[in-house]
């Protein structure tokens, strides 16, 4: 059974969302890439697996975009080990690396995208994976999922963590057109691990394009982070400016930035 506890959700909204600001310069989504998610049946939303702050992404962009349909997400069994309190937040274990717990995935997947409203969050490489890597890689449990929940839409996610004029790198994301599990089950499974790979690279290379722009006007921003250098160095910029009657502005590129 998969754990879910609403507090505890609240909680670690909070805290993560603390935890980026502080880490990050910022959580951006291209603009013309907010999630479109079917009503009325379940949902995959297939992402690439760039960073450790995959997980914390999930997080942040269910509570801030798809917060009415619960989210549900796997875990390696020993990292969740590391963090058990993630079992109270839709998080599952699964053993990677055998056949054995592919087939645990597969069954607790069909268990949660039994129900309409239900989306399982996932990262589709099954390992991290540098987000220039091609073909993106499609772990063999991706190609059956359709199987299991026949009704589902499969959403590709694009996560990417570059550095801009700042500091502290950017969280940049996007999804791209869903693909109903029909489409995905007229195919053979190595042409199925081909039609997601193709969505997620087409939707990565698109979020790219908008990366090397370094214009945060493509983006509308989720969460904002502190900015600046930090530190006695930002605390004497700041008194430079207050002694010439100047407001001080810690960013080090001076990009307006579009309120969060």
């Amino acid at each position: 059974m998969v754990l879910r506890s609403e507090r505890h959700l609240d909680f670690f909204n909070f805290m993560f969302t603390r935890f980026t600001r502080k880490h990050m310069r910022a959580v951006r989504i291209a603009r013309w890439g907010l999630p479109e998610v079917p009503r009325g049946a379940p949902a995959v939303i297939f992402a690439n697996h760039p960073s450790w702050w995959d997980g914390v992404a999930f997080m942040l962009l269910y509570r801030r975009l798809l917060k009415d349909r619960p989210l549900f997400t796997p875990m390696a069994e020993w990292a969740l080990n590391k963090y058990a309190f993630m079992r109270r937040l839709g998080v599952f274990g699964i053993e990677t690396g055998s056949s054995r717990g592919t087939v645990a995935f597969l069954r607790t997947a069909e268990h949660v995208l039994k129900d309409p409203s239900h989306i399982l969050w996932i990262n589709a490489p099954g390992r991290f994976a540098d987000p220039r890597e091609r073909p993106i890689p499609i772990a063999p449990g991706m190609t059956r999922l359709a199987e299991m929940a026949p009704g589902a839409n499969f959403v590709p996610l694009a996560l990417d963590y570059p550095f801009w004029g700042e500091r502290k790198a950017e969280m940049l994301v996007a999804f791209g057109a869903p693909i109903p599990a029909a489409e995905l089950l007229a195919l053979d499974r190595d042409a199925r691990a081909a039609r997601l790979a193709a969505a997620l690279e087409a939707t990565h290379d698109r979020l790219v394009a908008d990366a090397i722009s370094r214009d945060p006007e493509r983006f509308d921003t989720l969460v904002q982070g502190r900015e600046g250098m930090g530190g006695v160095y930002q605390m004497w910029r700041r008194l430079g400016a207050l002694l010439r009657g100047q407001r001080f502005d810690p960013r080090h590129d001076n990009q307006p930035e579009r309120a969060p």
